[in-house]
């Protein structure tokens, strides 16, 4: 697969400052970059949408170039490696989709595809590790919006839920995707609605089980009041927050 000719197709430029890497936009949304690995037999593609920072872009694919981040067949659906940084921003991490995660030249260019990661700079809370190939679709396509650069974290969270006084609940025993704002909402209504409950996981396997039964507990723990939002997100391990306490 010639890498630099499919590239080379699709109308790209050379990306200035960074060597082997080049950069399109098919319309004014987009601005699509790729670097391709000196042996010419993979590259790894970062895409923006609305807002496209150059400097973040080349950081981000120098960064995936340089730990060969996704790289190969045998690659999970998403890989991510912390210990990336850049400028004001706060992701802490730089994540990999594998080609049949990403598609992104499915129906053009299959050849291509198939030796391309998608990378995108990521927050480290936003995943287990072990993603499988549905999750990671789930994830990559549909909750972390990877082309916004100036996205909040997504963190890894898995919720179910029953409210006794609204009738909303999950179907069946296992915890769905969700995202914080909904955890945060549901552990509001709680108060007021005995035998209701919310039971949420994070990155690290750690489950809290908040209920309201005429006074708080978590995980069967008696408690003055209902878990704070900042206690919450540290659980979480979002930016910014402690992430070494995690106890209810």
């Amino acid at each position: 697969m010639n890498i630099e000719a499919a590239v080379a197709a699709l109308g790209a430029a050379q990306e200035p400052g960074l060597p082997l890497a080049w950069r399109w936009s098919p319309m004014s949304r987009f601005v699509f970059s790729l670097a391709m690995d000196p042996d010419g037999q993979w590259a790894y593609r970062m895409n923006s949408l609305d807002v496209h920072d150059d400097g973040l872009a080349r950081a981000v694919l120098a960064f995936a170039r340089r730990h060969r981040l996704g790289r190969g067949r045998d690659a999970r659906p998403l890989t991510v490696l912390p210990g990336f940084s850049y400028g004001s921003c706060l992701f802490d991490a730089v994540a990999a989709a594998s080609p049949a995660v990403h598609g992104y030249h499915h129906g053009r260019n299959e050849a291509l595809n198939e030796v391309v990661s998608a990378v995108f700079p990521a927050y480290r809370c936003e995943f287990r590790g072990d993603e499988d190939p549905q999750e990671a679709v789930l994830r990559f396509r549909g909750m972390l919006r990877p082309a916004v650069v100036s996205r909040s974290p997504v963190p890894y969270l898995r919720m179910r839920y029953e409210d006794t006084r609204t009738g909303g609940g999950s179907t069946g025993g296992s915890r769905g995707f969700t995202r914080r704002d909904v955890l945060l909402r549901e552990l509001a209504l709680l108060e007021g609605a005995p035998g209701s409950f919310v039971e949420f996981g994070n990155a690290h396997g750690e489950v809290w089980r908040v209920e309201w039964d005429g006074s708080w507990s978590v995980n069967d723990r008696p408690r003055d009041a209902r878990p704070s939002q900042e206690s919450v997100l540290t659980f979480l391990g979002c930016p910014g927050r402690p992430q070494e306490a995690r106890s209810p």
